[in-house]
């Protein structure tokens, strides 16, 4: 018998520590809104003109872990910095969370790239480091990391 409560053990152990670590969206640090309140209705009603075609999807990934240098924080698999006691939601964004990728919309997050994450260390990088119509290339290999 002690062996069949060790392997449960065993078995609640490894779907606590599961759950903890793919459950990182439930912060609601994580999901918080960066968009001002009262610039939020335009920033989500801008679109990306660009299709997510394998060609700008590329386009995108080459700025991305190049001239914008966002694989620095987000890093090669887009799941940012990992976890760090204290700074939960101060991170680098995991762009692989489904739910922060269903949260934000691409006007949010060109807001971001336009005007810095307030409350994160994310900067502005429009226009000092890409145009808008290069960081319209970046965000769709950004979604690209949540398929």
């Amino acid at each position: 018998m002690p062996g069949k409560i060790g392997f449960l053990w065993v078995g609640v152990l490894a779907f606590q520590a599961f759950y903890t670590f793919s459950s990182e969206a439930a912060d609601p640090q994580v999901l918080k809104q960066r968009v001002p309140q009262d610039q939020i209705a335009e920033a989500r009603a801008w679109v990306n003109p660009f299709p997510s075609t394998p060609e700008n999807i590329e386009k995108g990934k080459k700025l991305f872990h190049g001239k914008a240098f966002c694989v620095t924080c987000h890093g090669r698999d887009g799941k940012g910095l990992g976890k760090i006691p204290g700074l939960v939601g101060k991170l680098p964004r995991n762009f692989t969370d489904k739910d922060w990728q269903t949260a934000r919309t691409d006007g949010e997050l060109l807001w971001i790239l336009k005007n810095g994450s307030p409350g994160t260390a994310m900067a502005p990088f429009i226009p000092l480091v890409l145009s808008e119509e290069e960081a319209w290339h970046v965000l769709l290999y950004v979604r690209a990391f949540g398929n």
